[in-house]
């Protein structure tokens, strides 16, 4: 392994976060409160600690290999929450590291579970610093960084360890260019976002904190009740764009080419629609008497499927009290996720899809041994490789869930709250059922 570009490569992600937070500070100056002096301090440390990595292993050679992109993007989010949490703990109003690390940490892998029991309580500049943290974490600060690299090898492996996907697929030739296209068109959604909120008659800062969390697909609001005290129009909205980023961005290129029919021939977007709108369909019928209006049964089952399934986790209604039918479908969504190359997490649709044509394909096997049934996706045939690496990632995925739950039994909370804390985390949905559900938090823990 090249420990010292490893090292190097950090020491430019540490200070991209340093130059990022010049943004929530401004925030604070804005509005004149004393936590820009917090915000102030962290930059030093980051600008230091980036220094010293670059400093200390500019003679690293460009050359790196899969392992390297796997341990550059494993420690650069530790290394990213670690220094990220400092603000919090500087202003004191989240004056324990433990908890405010446990929030950077939600906020840039876009999980979105808090320890906050009153978020009104926090500043506009902290306000501002969690949902940021969304969004630099949705597409993934490492795909910035691979803009910033001129060794492609160093940058597809970057590209290949971040994406989430059961294959990573460059847009152009060059990984370089992949990414900038990607953050194009990442950036180009989050303003689109906020117009959009602006003419609902949000203020500019919700407007953007919310279209930052929604574009991260993470869950941060600026509100206790999260989106419920939110009018109709603002849902809609809301809902819509959890939607759309929950969709593989390649799409949104081949759309931007002209090229239309390509995405209605994708596999995986197909299934996305099918299982979206069936659970929509099903949960508003379902809810119907408690709410005895079709348009609010319509709105509210939309907005959580929408939420749960992209992993963003907005709340407009305690859906714990819904009936066992509607909480096993959003259950169900909670592990699927959203598509691959999307900013959402679980396991992801296009995996799903795979592993259902696998399941099919060897029933018919085992009815008809002779039969030689090939696996498509989008048209194209499915390579064996890439079907077991699959059928591998699921496995691993069930057992870390598995061994999170066994770890959580030990604690003194019920099985049903460390169940869904469990898939709900792994999955970076952040709200799930029990003391973790809609009305709670994660500060128990």
């Amino acid at each position: 392994m090249n420990y010292k570009m490893v090292l190097h490569t950090l020491g430019r992600v540490v200070l991209i976060e340093g130059a990022l937070l010049v943004l929530p500070m401004a925030v604070s100056l804005l509005y004149r409160e004393s936590c820009a002096l917090s915000f102030a301090f962290t930059i030093v440390i980051a600008v230091v600690v980036g220094g010293l990595l670059r400093l200390l292993c500019r003679d690293s050679h460009s050359s790196s290999s899969i392992k390297d992109g796997f341990m550059i993007v494993a420690l650069a989010w530790i290394l990213l929450s670690a220094i990220g949490a400092l603000p919090f703990v500087f202003s004191r109003q989240i004056p324990s590291y433990v908890d405010a690390f446990f929030e950077t940490v939600s906020g840039f892998t876009t999980t979105g579970a808090t320890i906050l029991s009153d978020v009104e309580a926090l500043s506009r500049g902290m306000l501002f610093w969690r949902s940021f943290t969304h969004w630099i974490g949705g597409m993934g600060i490492l795909v910035f960084v691979v803009m910033l690299l001129n060794t492609p090898d160093r940058s597809i492996n970057i590209l290949k360890a971040e994406m989430p996907g059961p294959t990573v697929d460059k847009l152009v030739p060059r990984a370089k260019d992949t990414a900038r296209i990607l953050y194009l068109i990442y950036i180009a959604m989050t303003a689109l976002e906020i117009v959009l909120l602006l003419l609902g008659g949000m203020s500019l800062f919700d407007s953007v904190a919310h279209a930052l969390s929604t574009a991260g697909t993470g869950g941060f609001g600026a509100y206790n009740a999260s989106a419920a005290n939110f009018s109709p129009y603002i849902q809609w909205v809301l809902a819509a764009f959890m939607f759309l980023f929950g969709i593989n961005f390649n799409l949104y290129y081949l759309l931007l080419m002209g090229r239309a029919k390509d995405i209605f021939r994708n596999t995986e977007v197909k299934v996305y629609l099918i299982i979206v709108l069936a659970s929509v369909a099903v949960i508003t019928v379902d809810i119907l008497p408690l709410y005895r209006s079709f348009s609010v049964a319509l709105r509210q089952s939309a907005f959580q499927v929408t939420s749960i399934m992209s992993t963003t986790g907005f709340i407009t209604a305690d859906f714990t009290i819904w009936s066992p039918l509607s909480k096993v479908i959003l259950l169900g969504l909670m592990f699927v996720g959203g598509c691959a190359g999307s900013t959402a997490g679980g396991l992801k649709v296009s995996r799903l899809a795979i592993l259902l044509k696998l399941i099919r394909r060897d029933l018919r096997h085992t009815l008809r041994p002779r039969v030689v049934d090939v696996i498509k996706m989008d048209g194209r045939r499915l390579d064996e490789q890439t079907a077991h690496s699959v059928v591998v990632y699921f496995a691993l995925y069930i057992l870390c869930i598995a061994g999170l739950i066994i770890t959580l039994s030990f604690s003194s909370f019920d099985l049903e709250t460390n169940l869904f804390a469990s898939v709900s985390c792994f999955n970076n949905v952040g709200p799930g059922f029990g003391m973790v559900g809609p009305t709670g938090n994660y500060s128990p823990y």
